[in-house]
Order: C-alpha cells, then structure tokens, then sequence
C-alpha cells in the first residue's frame, strides 16, 4: 500500500527492496480542484506533482517519471486531448493517462476513451471513491466513470 513504513535493506544486490511510492502527475488549471486531488491522494501516501496546463507536461514527465498522470480535459492553451496526442507521440507514450473532466455530457467518455485516454473520472469528484480510482487506474483497470 503506498505509503507504508518500512525499513530500507538492502537485498544483495545493491537494490532496496522497499517498495516504490507511486508517482502521480496532476494536470488541472482549477486551483481549487488542483489542492483538493493533491491532498486526497498525499494522505493515501502518493508522491504528487502537478501542473496548471499543457506548458513543460513532457519535461516534466521526464524529470518526474511518474506512473499515472491524470489530465483534465478543458485546459487554457491546448486541452487535454492535444496533450494527449503530444503524450502518445513521446517516448513516453506508454504512459497510463486518465482524463479528469466535467466533461459528462452524453459521448464524452466514447471520446476520451476512443482517443486514447486510458480512463475518465468525471469532476465533480466524489472524494470517498476518487483515492480508491486512483489505485485501480494504477493497477491497470480501465475506468470507465
């Protein structure tokens, strides 16, 4: 579980056998929305980054390797479907992306989902099930709500 304490040993071989702390990437311009899902996932024991838009996203996955990265959707600039684009045209391109959006109307989820997206959480979201979303994303399920 991300976030369990556990002593640091060595396993011979030069490598820690602690296990990793996930790393996720949020893209969200709502600051609002951007310190709620920093917090929420912070408290379940994720190492969280974000970024207000589309500027510096590739670096940034770079330097930060995150595991997940979660995108809204309607950003300033590009949106989250041209990032996308960029994302899956990078060496990075294997990358789990999941659009965060209120996008809710009728075929948005089709769309996100069918443009590459490998899942969409609507906003509002509900803070009880959205760490608990993260973990399953993490975990390679598809979400589909």
């Amino acid at each position: 579980m991300p976030g369990d304490s556990q002593d640091c040993t060595d396993n011979g071989y030069g490598f820690s056998t602690e296990p990793s702390v996930p790393k996720i990437l949020i893209i969200e311009d709502s600051p609002d929305n951007m310190k709620l899902f920093r917090t929420l996932l912070t408290l379940k024991g994720y190492q969280v980054s974000g970024l207000g838009g589309g500027e510096g996203l590739l670096e940034e996955i770079e330097q930060g390797n995150p595991d997940l990265v979660l995108m809204d959707i309607q950003l300033p600039g590009k949106d989250g479907f041209a990032l996308l684009r960029e994302i899956r045209g990078s060496p990075f391109g294997t990358i789990r992306v999941i659009a965060l959006t209120a996008h809710a109307m009728t075929g948005d989820r089709e769309r996100a989902l069918q443009a590459g997206f490998d899942g969409y959480i609507t906003k509002p979201i509900d803070v009880k099930s959205f760490p608990d979303q993260v973990q399953r994303a993490l975990r390679g399920e598809r979400l589909t709500g």
